[in-house]
């Protein structure tokens, strides 16, 4: 549904999907190949990777349960539509780090072979990640392109009905997009 919302709440609804792209693109996808690059010398910035993720998904969390109690609805939706998909994205994270510790046992405490451990990380922790990773790139894309024309899920109207901004009638909507 497209809503007629101002400039400035149209700016603020982007800062959240722009903060969003900005962890999963910049942070999981160059820092982390940046990273990886100098892996054999040092390890250390492979934990700058999860490190700013969690800060970057904590705050995105933290606010949007704070902008539920803001006067813009348009805003506030747009935060929620993110904390949404940073609470997936932190569930598939937990499987990682739960397949991590799972194989880091396997290994020290079983006698698992290595490669062993290393297919199960990689097939069942590290697989998910990077598919979350280009699905919530692409979702996230599409949430910053409707928030810059006003719009939003119609299920976000059903989800929080008090302060619902009027809609564009759709002849207009039409000449919107």
């Amino acid at each position: 549904m497209i809503f007629n919302v101002s400039e400035d709440e149209i700016k603020k609804a982007k800062q959240v999907h722009e903060l969003l792209l900005v962890n999963l693109v910049g942070n999981h996808i160059l820092c982390f190949v940046a990273a990886l690059g100098v892996a054999g010398s040092f390890w250390q910035p492979l934990f700058a990777v999860p490190l700013l993720s969690l800060s970057i998904l904590t705050y995105i969390l933290l606010r949007a349960r704070a902008e539920k109690h803001k006067d813009s609805w348009f805003v506030m939706c747009h935060w929620q539509l993110a904390a949404q998909r940073s609470r997936f994205f932190l569930i598939v994270l937990g499987l990682l780090l739960t397949v991590c510790l799972i194989g880091w046992v396997a290994y020290s405490q079983y006698q698992v072979a290595k490669i062993v451990v290393l297919a199960l990380v990689g097939g069942v922790g590290l697989l998910p990640v990077l598919v979350s990773v280009l699905i919530l790139i692409v979702a996230e894309s599409d949430a910053l392109h409707q928030a810059s024309q006003g719009k939003i899920s119609e299920r976000y109207t059903q989800l929080f009905p008090e302060g619902v901004p009027a809609t564009i009638p759709e002849a207009e909507a039409a000449q919107h997009v």
